[in-house]
């Protein structure tokens, strides 16, 4: 009888020409797109309340009920989407196991998820409080540019740092790689 971590056969599990290959980065960046959205729907839309998904929409002011109503919603749906990003990274990551990959070290992985969060960050910043214009980082402030530039600014650092990690995880991969050969 086959128990929890017992090698079961299976005709799905490690297709030729798979085993051994490199992990996958796309897990590790749709989880960073994922959790980087949470992080700022729920730190900064719900805990700190700076702003929501249309707040900086005359049509729907948070200081009215039927406004809060409509940000409300429009948070709803954005968390939404993060939560499918997460799905999405969670589908990839055990596809690439049942392919037989390698599984990626903490530097690999967790610097993808860094630049994820990054990437999330600068496309989310650039259209939404840039081009949209639908709300900014402080519309409790009035949305002054400063705080939209250093999201920006993080986004970018994230990315810079989040890279440079997942390089030094993918030359460890290298490194191991070539000594069980």
């Amino acid at each position: 009888m086959a128990g929890y971590g017992a090698a079961v056969p299976s005709s799905r599990a490690k297709p030729l020409g798979m085993v051994n290959q490199p992990p996958s980065k796309v897990s590790g960046l749709l989880y960073g797109l994922g959790l980087g959205g949470f992080i700022d729907g729920i730190v900064l839309h719900q805990i700190l309340q700076w702003h929501h998904m249309v707040s900086d929409v005359s049509r729907y002011p948070v200081n009215t009920i039927a406004g809060l109503e409509v940000n409300t919603l429009a948070d709803g749906f954005f968390h939404l989407a993060t939560w499918v990003l997460v799905l999405a990274a969670s589908i990839a990551a055990i596809t690439a196991w049942r392919q037989g990959r390698l599984a990626p070290n903490w530097s690999f992985n967790f610097g993808l998820v860094l630049t994820g969060w990054g990437i999330f960050n600068v496309v989310e910043g650039l259209i939404d409080h840039q081009i949209l214009g639908v709300h900014h980082v402080r519309d409790d402030l009035g949305g002054p540019l400063s705080w939209d530039i250093g999201f920006l600014i993080f986004g970018g650092l994230l990315i810079v740092s989040g890279w440079s990690l997942h390089k030094a995880g993918l030359r460890a991969l290298e490194r191991r790689a070539l000594t069980t050969r």
